[in-house]
This record gives C-alpha cells, structure tokens and sequence, in this order.
C-alpha cells in the first residue's frame, strides 16, 4: 500500500491480483458519459477480475480503479481506468498511475500505453482524458481511425517506464 498526499487528501493505492470486477462494475456506472457501451463494459469487468489492478481509497473509500494487461515482458497496457466523478482532479488517477509504473518498472516493464477516443471525435470528456494522459508523461504513438468501429476513432498513447539505466539501453 501506498500513500501519496494530494490537494489536502491522501489518496492510498494498493497492487492487487484480480478479482475487481464488482468494484469495476460500479465504478464504470457512474460514469456513463466515458463508460456507455454496455459490451465493452463487460470486457473491463471481465479484465479487472482477471488482470491485476490498482485500487485508489480516500478516507477508507475506494474512489478508483486501474486494470493492466501485460503484452509480454517489456509491455503493459492501462486497460481501464475508472475514478468516481466527485474525486475527479484530485491526484487519483495519478497516485494510481505512479504505482503501476514503480511496480511494472520494477518487473522490467519498459513501456506503457493506453488507448482512448481520439481528438478525431468532438468528445470533451474525452478531450480532458487525453490532457490527462499527456500531462503524465505518454505520448500519442499512433491514431486509429477504425480500431472501435465508424464514429469511435481511437489514439493509442505510449510512455517509458522503468529505470533510466532501461531506457537509455533502449536508445543504445
């Protein structure tokens, strides 16, 4: 468990293995303006119950949660994130990605992406999640005009994790 200090708060994070599909569950049904497609709601609840996740709690509260994949030993994916509305901008999502990336750094992870709507669709919750994403440190890798279907085109967004002593044995 880890505890980080944010705007008055401490948001306190724990690793976990799997099993987070009810908390996913209810986290996604509050946020229906990024969590509305019922099929792909299944699939990250399926995920959360099958992948290891991070949960975030304020105040004994669990607020968010992160699920990650892995690609193979030196890629992992945020699979889904979910935070409560009313905790928004408040260090969540960050103290939740700031462990995921000491833990997969410390297996040797070396890179992280995630996928989200693009700027291509007019979407300004949307629009706040890239600016989330991009104010951490990933950078967009590739769009993906047709990865979701017609109307949902995708960015795929990638970040260095790990030591720099790994990163820069990559640039070697």
């Amino acid at each position: 468990m880890e505890a980080v200090v944010t705007g008055g708060s401490v948001v306190e994070t724990e690793y976990v293995l799997g099993g987070m599909g009810g908390l996913c569950s209810s986290l996604l049904a509050e946020l229906p303006e990024w969590f509305g497609v019922p099929e792909a709601n299944a699939d990250y609840v399926k995920h959360a119950d099958e992948h290891p996740s991070v949960i975030a709690s304020v105040e004994g509260e669990k607020v968010g949660l992160t699920t990650v994949v892995r690609h193979g030993p030196f890629a992992a994916e945020v699979y889904s994130m979910a935070v409560r509305p009313r905790t928004h901008r408040q260090g969540v999502g960050r103290a939740m990605l700031h462990l995921v990336e000491t833990r997969l750094g410390a297996e040797g992870v070396e890179f992280l992406q995630v996928k989200t709507l693009s700027s291509l669709h007019p979407d300004t919750n949307y629009a706040d999640t890239r600016a989330f994403y991009l104010g951490y440190g990933f950078r967009i890798l590739e769009e993906h005009p047709t990865l979701w279907g017609p109307g949902s085109p995708a960015v795929q967004l990638i970040k260095a994790v790990g030591s720099e002593e790994a990163r820069s044995d990559i640039r070697s």
